[in-house]
């Protein structure tokens, strides 16, 4: 399993990703790290395909693709998250765990 933390440097919320995903993948035993992949002008964005900053892929396809639909254009910017406790600019690790594979967060 491949786990990418996609981002701008500025972005609010990415370095509270990077912390949800190193509390799931260190509590939950799930040996995969994860890469971050840092987006630096809107050139890349349109090569990456990248929605705003923070985007966690696994294996390519984004964990969170809810109101994106069809895209035209690809840009630096934030994203925000619906979460339990309301609008946040990152996803929360139990969100982030409910979305990842079954089998990947089994303990061995």
């Amino acid at each position: 399993m491949k786990i990418e933390l996609l981002y701008f440097d500025g972005c609010p919320g990415f370095e509270k990703a990077e912390q949800a995903l190193q509390t799931l993948l260190s509590g939950d035993g799930i040996r995969d790290r994860f890469e971050m992949v840092e987006v630096n002008t809107d050139e890349e964005a349109k090569r990456l395909r990248f929605p705003g900053s923070p985007t966690i892929r696994v294996d390519g396809r984004d964990l969170f693709p809810e109101g994106q639909g069809p895209r035209c254009t690809w840009h630096l910017g934030c994203r925000i998250y619906q979460t339990p406790e309301g609008l946040k600019d990152h996803p929360s690790a139990q969100m982030i765990r409910e979305r990842l594979p079954r089998d990947e967060c089994e303990e061995e």
